[in-house]
């Protein structure tokens, strides 16, 4: 394969996006999307971004309803927008992994049977086969499910188990386009993950010049004072919606400020984080990738991002750390 350049890579993935969804989005009618990523993972929030950047590039819109799970109202949602399809946040949590966002999935389902739901790109994992199983029933009383996924492994698996439309999508994030990048202030960064998803306990005593952080610690302050501001500025408007969205949409830039802060410091990066590898591409900075869990930042290289020099998949951390020592003594180049 050919080696990309990282714009040209967002580009040709979010002309892929927009050929999924060009036939679920119209100018003309209204939609909802659910399920805001209120948490602290700044991936979750540049997932939301490139769902509002394409809203609003390709269509020059907004959602008429958003919210988050434990503030949903099927009742305002309905008086808000009569008609219209219902999006689901993208993301990495379709399965039993994280079960409170996959329990609102089905809720839905089975609140909204004779409206369409679409769910933004999802990576699929269950442990559970009875797990699978209810939501494959689910799926099947619904009729009008529509469901993205981000890699050849969860298309094969949903199409063989839930009976619904399936198509294959790149990550949202893509529609945030290229970032102008701040100058590096270490060699190498590890960004590696401490939730549920990471593999074992990474050991980076031997590299004490090699920061390991994770970028799920915030201020919550901040985030506070980010959605009254936004909130403030949806006032004159006295569109109750309309609050909501600029006070979430605050939060989700303040985090994704700080995940693209956070990350720029490395000259290279070695990550088991999908999004520290999205954002390195939109970034353009070279970066070691491991793996999560249950393969989700391979399978989604694979389909879609594994064609340019920036990523490397490390066999091992030793393996990653040495590429992204390598690349640290290269000179720094423009971003192409």
């Amino acid at each position: 394969m050919t080696s990309q350049s990282n714009r040209s890579l967002i580009a040709e993935l979010e002309s892929k996006i927009h050929d999924c969804l060009r036939d679920y989005v119209s100018e003309d009618e209204p939609l909802a999307i659910l399920d805001f990523p209120d948490i602290r993972n700044c991936g979750d929030s540049a997932i939301w971004l490139g769902e509002m950047a394409y809203l609003k590039n390709r269509y020059g819109k907004r959602p008429s309803y958003v919210s988050r799970i434990h503030d949903f109202s099927p009742e305002q949602l309905e008086r808000t927008m009569p008609t219209g399809p219902i999006f689901i946040h993208g993301g990495g949590n379709f399965g039993d992994v994280w079960e409170g966002h996959q329990e609102f999935r089905e809720q839905v389902l089975e609140r909204f049977p004779d409206r369409q739901v679409i769910q933004f790109p999802q990576s699929i994992h269950y442990k559970s086969q009875a797990r699978r199983d209810e939501c494959a029933r689910i799926i099947g009383r619904h009729k009008n499910f529509v469901l993205l996924v981000r890699d050849e492994e969860s298309k094969e698996f949903a199409s063989k188990h839930f009976d619904c439309e399936v198509r294959l999508c790149p990550d949202m994030a893509f529609c945030i386009g290229a970032i102008a990048p701040e100058a590096p202030e270490i060699p190498v960064l590890a960004m590696l993950r401490s939730d549920l998803e990471k593999v074992g306990n990474a050991d980076l005593s031997a590299y004490p010049d090699i920061p390991k952080e994770d970028w799920t610690i915030e201020s919550a302050r901040s985030v506070r004072s980010s959605k009254a501001f936004g909130a403030a500025t949806a006032l004159l408007a006295l569109k109750p919606a309309e609050i909501r969205l600029r006070k979430l949409d605050a939060a989700a830039h303040n985090r994704f400020r700080r995940g693209i802060r956070q990350i720029s410091r490395g000259r290279t990066l070695v990550t088991d984080r999908l999004h520290v590898h999205i954002c390195s591409l939109l970034l353009g900075r070279p970066h070691a990738v491991l793996d999560n869990s249950y393969g989700k930042i391979r399978r989604f290289m694979t389909a879609f991002s594994g064609g340019t020099d920036l990523s490397y998949r490390a066999t091992s951390l030793e393996d990653g750390i040495a590429w992204a020592r390598y690349q640290a003594d290269q000179p720094l180049l423009p971003a192409a």
